[in-house]
């Protein structure tokens, strides 16, 4: 089991997310980079906005793939940062229409990879903002409490909502966490589109990065 608490880092990182290059695809755990450094994992819903998240932080607009057509990533997908640091990002799920046979598959080899892969340190788990706490939501963070492995909240698409509104989603998810008693999980709003939350999210893959290197 994995013990980690989380708590934000103030001191600045030399992570070069701006320098993120694509590594490789995998479809199952066998076929993943070498088990080592460190990674940080964005997995949610299909058009939730993960590789729309991947590609602002990095400032690359055509890293992660994006599509109109929800479920379209489906592999597991790795960007190099650094020599020992990844950042991935997890096929969605949700609306992809594939026959069931592949997204049990997909379940599986993403279930292989989180339960297997011991160079993951945190999951990005990236909710609309409008649409949070979803079925697949609950379920990673029943899992990620059960494995005590860090979880970070992305509320994404902020953009389409007022600040009152924005405040009310985020009050809520916060009351589901503390009333779950999951003491790895933190949260923020975060936008693609006008960067709102993007040095929070920065920081908190940081300090996952920074943690590791200080243990080792």
């Amino acid at each position: 089991m994995r013990n980690f608490t989380i708590t934000m880092s103030n001191k600045p990182s030399a992570l070069p997310l701006n320098e993120a290059a694509f590594i490789k695809s995998a479809a199952k755990l066998s076929q993943c980079p070498v088990d080592t450094g460190t990674e940080v994992a964005f997995c949610g819903r299909s058009n939730a906005g993960k590789s729309s998240s991947i590609n602002y932080i990095t400032g690359q607009k055509k890293l992660a793939r994006t599509s109109k057509t929800p479920g379209r990533t489906q592999l597991i997908n790795f960007f190099s940062v650094s020599d020992t640091f990844r950042l991935v990002d997890l096929p969605g799920y949700g609306y992809a229409k594939v026959p069931a046979a592949i997204k049990r598959d997909w379940h599986e080899n993403i279930d292989a990879y989180l339960q297997n892969r011991q160079s993951l340190q945190g999951l990005i788990l990236v909710m609309d903002i409008r649409h949070p706490l979803k079925d697949f939501d609950l379920m990673m963070l029943e899992w990620a409490a059960e494995a005590q492995l860090p979880i970070h909240i992305l509320l994404t698409k902020a953009d389409k909502l007022k600040r009152g509104a924005q405040q009310n989603a985020l009050l809520k998810v916060q009351r589901f966490i503390k009333n779950s008693g999951n003491q790895q999980a933190t949260l923020q709003t975060f936008s693609a589109t006008n960067g709102l939350g993007n040095k929070t999210l920065i920081r908190q893959i940081e300090y996952w990065a920074e943690k590791e290197k200080d243990e080792t």
